[in-house]
């Protein structure tokens, strides 16, 4: 089973594909989509839609999982972050691919085991479950540890 983790943000989206034998974590991959925070909207979104459907064609995953939305204080940032959620959950919908939505709390959990963990703790344990990988940001650490999550809680 090979699980597609997203980490969805309109400046910088995270992805990290994990593959799941058993109780058995191997990475396989994982990057980052920046977006040019001076193009306008529209190419903004086609740039990480393109992006991430030639993630999904090239390692053709089982299933992915997402964060769930959490609102900013900022309404615009939310509207920002939604729009790009948007975006990666349509691509993983043309491709047929079930998307499970995790909230942040539970993949900390999952992961480290403690809902209220710090992205420094997050970023430790995947050295520790996901040995000699090669991580591309904090973006893409996020995304590893959404897949993660996803394989421990079984796509729920």
């Amino acid at each position: 089973m090979l699980v597609l983790g997203l980490d969805p943000s309109l400046s910088c989206t995270g992805w990290g594909l994990v593959k799941v034998e058993g109780s058995r974590l191997t990475h396989v991959a994982n990057g980052q989509v920046p977006t040019d925070a001076r193009a306008p909207m529209a190419e903004r979104l086609h740039h990480l839609y393109a992006a991430i459907a030639a993630v999904i064609e090239l390692h053709a995953p089982d299933r992915a999982a997402v964060e769930e939305v959490f609102l900013n204080k900022n309404p615009q940032s939310t509207l920002k972050l939604a729009q790009a959620r948007g975006t990666v959950l349509a691509a993983c919908g043309r491709a047929g691919i079930p998307v499970s939505e995790h909230a942040a709390r539970l993949v900390k959990k999952a992961v480290v085991g403690t809902g209220g963990a710090e992205k420094a703790q997050v970023q430790a344990m995947l050295k520790v479950l996901l040995p000699g990988a090669e991580v591309q940001g904090g973006d893409a650490a996020d995304a590893l540890a959404v897949a993660i999550a996803d394989a421990h809680l079984g796509g729920r």
